[in-house]
């Protein structure tokens, strides 16, 4: 039977149970699509980035001898829509069967269903083999529990998967060394290079300016860095186990103006494109961890497992558990505009100028800088999180819908009510000055509220509590800072009110 398989762009698992034999009926699909260029303003180095992996996973699976059929962007018999490429390449293979892996965007899932139920053929969906969890197995685990937190559902995958347990108890005594994993870098422990992978990507650069793709950001096209090649994916990932895991853990939540990726892996995009499994990440990171336990702290591997087997599991399950309905949530009700500086970097406040510049020149920045800089300022002057969105979605290399939201509009924003974070993530510039050096080469001054040289953080954090309480007046978790503002003086706060206000109507004067 001669059958036609598609993968998307993010589906790039070479080790999927499809290539392990080969079959010259099974034919291949790949294209570059003005639909994924175009459904979001995209960062150029995440289209570039997603582009070259895409030609060089068709490369190296052709080189096994499996049968490919690849629509460049501006190949003239590209149709640039996805039914009619399928359509085609049915007709051109004389195809009797079509064959997809579950997307792991909702658009997709649907779009693909939609395109199945009008072929005459035969079709037929696949896992990705990518997950340690099915689509549907955190909606399953939460199931006639009064909430969900995900550490509950981190021991459980500690133990089901029997990663760092033994006989049910955790390696070492702890299951969760986050308290560890919180402390500021100073300079005094070294940071290797990150590893590089210098490529000129000028043809594709000028693809896209010739087909006007609008992307943003900014990128060296002699010298492109991101590891894309599944070769070159493997050399980061053994590069973080040599080099950097040993202080992972103890720096994960830092910030520093001079040190875009600290001790971070970099292995995002190399996970959520699939030319990496998280199981082979994680192994291999405990593979080295015991070999090597003298020199590596439980803590720095706890931390690194936590992120891909705890959170990134956990954000897809909640992604599948309540979509489309989530991408619509706006609990807060926060409707203001997206700051101009989001795009250029322009602003007075160190932090956020550092954690958006960087976000522009290498489509990157860290949990930390997303959540707790860029993340927060957006939350406290209420940022609409469609905005926020579509922006998060559009600027890191890594940003896959379904991870990308549950983070953004879940953790980041709380404009889920809750689902994701038993409490929203804001802070003053305390925070901020606790976790990096940002503040001490600031034009405002981190420790005063009110003033000019005030820095904005702290105005805007007790307004956002004092606008919002009637939202968090039975959350538990927001006691503490929800007495400290009932106890603040009337004018004090009504100052403070005032000065947020100024910042919240024209924050790129600030």
């Amino acid at each position: 039977m001669k059958i036609v398989r598609l993968i998307l762009g993010d589906q790039l698992n070479q080790n999927h149970s499809w290539f392990s034999n080969v079959n010259d009926d099974i034919t291949y699909v790949i294209a570059e699509m003005r639909q994924e260029t175009d459904y979001v303003k995209h960062h150029i180095q995440k289209v570039v980035a997603f582009f070259l992996a895409m030609r060089s996973f068709r490369d190296d699976l052709s080189e096994k001898g499996h049968q490919f059929i690849y629509y460049k962007l501006n190949d003239k018999n590209n149709p640039q829509d996805l039914a009619q490429i399928i359509s085609n390449t049915i007709k051109e293979t004389n195809a009797e069967k079509f064959e997809y892996q579950l997307p792991d965007e909702y658009r997709l899932d649907q779009q693909l269903q939609k395109i199945c139920s009008s072929l005459a053929i035969a079709t037929d969906s696949f896992d990705t083999e990518h997950f340690y969890t099915t689509r549907y197995e955190l909606k399953d685990f939460y199931t006639g529990k009064k909430q969900m937190v995900m550490e509950s559902f981190y021991r459980m995958m500690r133990k089901k998967h029997g990663i760092m347990v033994t006989n049910d108890q955790p390696e070492g005594g702890k299951w969760n060394y986050d308290q560890s994993n919180r402390n500021k870098w100073k300079g005094k422990t070294p940071i290797p290079k990150e590893k590089e992978f210098s490529k000129n990507v000028d043809e594709i650069v000028q693809m896209l300016n010739v087909k006007n793709v609008q992307t943003f950001g900014n990128i060296d096209s002699t010298e492109f860095p991101w590891p894309v090649t599944r070769e070159e994916c493997l050399n980061t990932l053994d590069y973080f186990c040599n080099e950097l895991l040993p202080h992972f853990g103890d720096y994960q939540d830092a910030m520093h103006t001079d040190e875009k990726f600290l001790f971070h892996s970099r292995l995002s995009f190399a996970m959520n494109a699939k030319i990496l499994a998280p199981n082979e990440v994680i192994n291999t990171v405990l593979d080295h961890f015991f070999d090597k336990s003298n020199d590596v702290n439980i803590s720095q591997v706890e931390g690194f497992v936590r992120q891909i087997l705890g959170w990134r599991e956990y954000m897809r399950g909640i992604y599948w558990k309540e979509m489309p309905k989530y991408k619509e949530l706006n609990t807060l009700n926060n409707t203001n505009k997206l700051p101009k500086f989001f795009w250029t970097g322009d602003t007075k406040m160190n932090c956020l100028k550092k954690a958006i510049g960087q976000s522009l020149d290498a489509s990157y920045a860290h949990h930390i800088q997303r959540l707790m800089v860029i993340g927060n300022f957006s939350l406290l002057t209420q940022i609409d999180p469609d905005e926020v969105d579509k922006w998060y979605l559009g600027v890191y290399i890594d940003a896959i819908e379904w991870v990308e939201i549950t983070n953004t509009r879940g953790m980041s924003q709380f404009a889920d009510g809750g689902i994701v974070a038993t409490k929203p993530y804001v802070s003053s510039a305390n925070y901020i000055n606790k976790m990096s050096n940002y503040c001490s080469g600031c034009h405002y001054n981190h420790t005063k509220k009110i003033g000019k040289k005030a820095c904005p953080f702290n105005s805007l954090y007790w307004n956002f509590l004092s606008e919002k309480k009637e939202h968090f007046k039975d959350n538990q978790r927001m006691n503490m800072m929800m007495a400290l503002l009932n106890k603040m003086e009337g004018n004090k706060l009504a100052e403070i009110q005032e000065r947020a206000a100024e910042i919240i109507k024209n924050p790129d004067a600030f």
